[in-house]
């Protein structure tokens, strides 16, 4: 009964909305309604700015983090797997949120929590691959599907070869390359966001066979 409760106690604080409540508070504003409507770092910095972004991003690494890394000692079960199971939990939290009608974002910032905390040299350098990615090129899409595309070959540099933290990481790549198909679609029509500040204006047009704002940039 413990891991059922952890389990669903990881994916509620996956769930937590972020950058929505932070541009709810913060700016009086919808953050779905805002740029590409997606509710992520990304967005919350076109429309708010570094600081909230920022935030954000702590707050989200955070909700994969902390599940991962603290429930293992509450549910008195000696198996280190669990530690994902709650992780992945709190990821599909984040992706699939029950307080904005299973809608969410993308699942990089809570993916690289749960790594930080399984794997922190990978999570690491793979946050140095984002940053450069997106010094590069300034789109954030690139830098989120770069670093998560390096995560398997990364955990298995630094140690975990062929363990279940080096096999999980591969059905993670599949997840972000699905959150981010509306991305990959705008990438390759020239039409992806640039993550500059100042460039959130209302969205046009939505996406006609996107499944809601969780899929936009």
């Amino acid at each position: 009964m413990i891991l059922l409760a952890l389990v669903v106690t990881a994916y509620l604080l996956g769930s937590i909305p972020t950058s929505l409540l932070l541009a709810r508070y913060g700016k009086g504003i919808d953050l779905r309604e805002w740029g590409s409507g997606n509710l992520g770092a990304t967005n919350l910095y076109r429309v708010a700015g570094p600081v909230y972004a920022v935030l954000c991003m702590v707050v989200d690494v955070g909700k994969g983090f902390v599940p991962t890394r603290l429930f293992p000692r509450l549910d008195g079960v000696e198996l280190p797997q669990l530690a994902l199971a709650y992780g992945v939990a709190a990821i599909l939290g984040h992706v699939f949120s029950v307080w904005v009608r299973f809608r969410g974002g993308k699942g990089v910032a809570t993916g690289g929590g749960v790594y930080v905390a399984l794997a922190p040299a990978a999570a690491g350098l793979g946050f140095v691959v984002w940053v450069a990615v997106v010094l590069a090129t300034r789109v954030a899409s690139v830098a989120s599907l770069s670093a998560a595309t390096l995560l398997p070959g990364l955990v298995w540099l630094t140690g975990h070869r062929f363990d279940y933290v080096f096999w999980a990481s591969l059905p993670l790549v599949g997840l972000v390359w699905w959150t981010h198909r509306a991305n990959v679609r705008r990438l390759l029509a020239g039409k992806e966001l640039r993550a500059a500040r100042g460039s959130g204006a209302p969205p046009l047009e939505p996406e006609p066979d996107s499944a809601g704002p969780s899929n936009k940039a």
